[in-house]
């Protein structure tokens, strides 16, 4: 997927280290995210115009903190450290990092110096986000100090002969005001490149990839209607064509109508091969009695995985597993160094003994605008590109507690008539995700001259650039209130109907 010019991610564990890969590719620079444990030698001879340290969960001074070979920044090659990352520098090249009286948390006013290419174009003073409790103390010998806060004597330094930058805040969060101003001039002030990558690049570079990498060998790709997975089947149908294999699998566990409309789009309009399987009994049965969030993805995971291999058996040898994996749920999942915070079923839930000889995830480092993107200029109808994001668990994830197929039907009825009314009120494009959720609570109502003793509907929408942080968006009263009237009219089993006002974090966007 390397184009001409390439920005290296050093990855220190940080949750959000594919937040920065994603400001820079905003900026139409490609980069890519590798451990901070990749050798001098092989960043070298990569050819990267430019280097950044993420931030990190841990302490630089202590015994196992992450650490990259010091020879990075020997290269010539411009670095940027960000938080952790600027203290790894300043610790690296002989400076002080020491833990701090006063943690620096949340939106921070900074002053940064006039006349510096990092800083430039900007004003003095601006708010900037912290997440920090240690600091740099001392900077190295030959650096400067370009930023500070009130608590924080050095929030950036550079060496602009040897071509370091540090700062001690995140420019990549959208709380930063400047923050994609100072990556911008990171990128072309300093590391001079010429902004020239574009999704229809990556569009070229991803199938050339695919034709080399799979050759004239089968591939069977995890269809389940959703964007994620849409976009990868038609990015590897383009690649290998009828080598290509989808199998749909209808666990039961969809929205309502969306089996009907998958076969309809990937069968006429594209004319790919495609296996429908009926397994919502298979997936009932796997799950009765299943309570435990964690367990209901594994359980999953495990059983699509067991799906595709009888249906491979049934069409011959196939080599690869397709699967449309992005970005946020490898960081979620914990692969590598970040904190695990849930599993997904096309990353942790995957069973070690898949029976393929491996998986191909086209989109792996995509976030999900990029993906629609992708989607758009591979031809996929609006309607699909700009489905509602669905976890692989389905519905599952969104009934709280065991999954019993009246309790599918309740949750169906009600998401498709929240929807409805999302769309009808011209928000389907401003709100970036919107769903309801079964809770398990059961309260007291009263309906006609009856006392009743029934479910509890939950509503969640966010805004969100990233779905890596998220704020709940602001429904009108009366949408909202339409909405509440016709679910509690329309849908059995439904007394009362609440609304999610939590943001992301301190929750995550689906409730289980």
């Amino acid at each position: 997927m390397q184009g001409n010019e390439t920005i290296l991610v050093m990855d220190f564990g940080g949750q959000y280290s594919q937040l920065i890969a994603r400001r820079v590719r905003d900026l139409n620079v490609y980069c890519e995210i590798k451990s901070y444990r990749t050798s001098a030698e092989k960043i070298a001879a990569c050819g990267y115009k430019g280097i950044i340290f993420s931030g990190g969960p841990n302490s630089v001074y202590t015994d196992r903190a992450p650490c990259c070979d010091k020879k990075v920044l020997e290269l010539g090659i411009p670095v940027l450290g960000i938080c952790y990352g600027a203290q790894l520098m300043a610790k690296l090249l002989r400076g002080d990092v020491a833990k701090s009286d006063l943690r620096e948390y949340g939106k921070t006013p900074v002053k940064t110096e006039a006349g510096t290419d990092l800083f430039s174009d900007m004003p003095e003073k601006s708010v900037c986000w912290m997440s920090h409790t240690d600091y740099i103390s001392k900077v190295p010998k030959g650096f400067n100090i370009t930023a500070v806060s009130k608590s924080c004597p050095a929030a950036a330094m550079e060496d602009s002969d040897r071509k370091l930058y540090a700062i001690q805040f995140h420019p990549e969060v959208e709380h930063t005001e400047y923050g994609q101003q100072i990556l911008k001039n990171f990128l072309f002030k300093i590391c001079k490149c010429s902004g020239t990558w574009k999704m229809d690049s990556f569009i070229a570079s991803t199938v050339s990839s695919l034709k080399q990498k799979i050759g004239d060998k089968k591939v069977i790709c995890a269809l389940s209607g959703g964007v994620d997975s849409s976009v990868a089947a038609v990015l590897v149908h383009r690649a290998i064509g009828k080598n290509l294999t989808c199998v749909f699998v209808n666990h039961g566990l969809l929205r309502k109508g969306e089996g009907e409309e998958v076969e309809r789009v990937f069968r006429k309009q594209f004319d790919i091969n495609l296996i429908c399987v009926d397994a919502k009994q298979r997936f009932l049965s796997k799950l009765a009695g299943v309570t435990e969030p964690e367990h209901k993805r594994k359980i999953i995971g495990e059983e699509f995985i067991r799906v595709f291999e009888e249906e491979a058996k049934k069409i011959g040898h196939v080599d690869y597993l397709c699967q449309g994996t992005i970005y946020p749920d490898v960081v979620e999942s914990g692969t590598g160094d970040a904190a695990k915070i849930k599993s997904h079923h096309n990353v942790g839930g995957l069973p070690k003994d898949i029976g393929f000889t491996g998986l191909v995830e086209p989109l792996r480092y995509l976030f999900k605008d990029e993906v629609r993107k992708v989607g758009t200029q591979l031809g996929i109808p609006d309607s699909l590109v700009w489905r509602q994001p669905f976890p692989g668990p389905g519905l599952a994830i969104r009934i709280l507690g065991e999954v019993t197929e009246e309790k599918l039907e309740i949750l169906q009825n009600a998401d498709a008539i929240f929807r409805d009314e999302i769309a009808k009120a011209g928000l389907d494009r401003k709100i970036n995700q919107y769903f309801a959720v079964l809770t398990g609570i059961k309260s007291v109502g009263v309906m006609g001259d009856g006392r009743t003793y029934d479910n509890t509907i939950a509503l969640r929408g966010v805004t969100t650039s990233d779905f890596m942080t998220a704020d709940w968006a602001r429904i009108p009263y009366d949408v909202l209130a339409r909405i509440s009237d016709r679910i509690i009219n329309e849908v059995d089993h439904v007394n009362r109907v609440v609304y999610d006002i939590t943001s992301k974090p301190p929750a995550t966007i689906e409730w289980e």
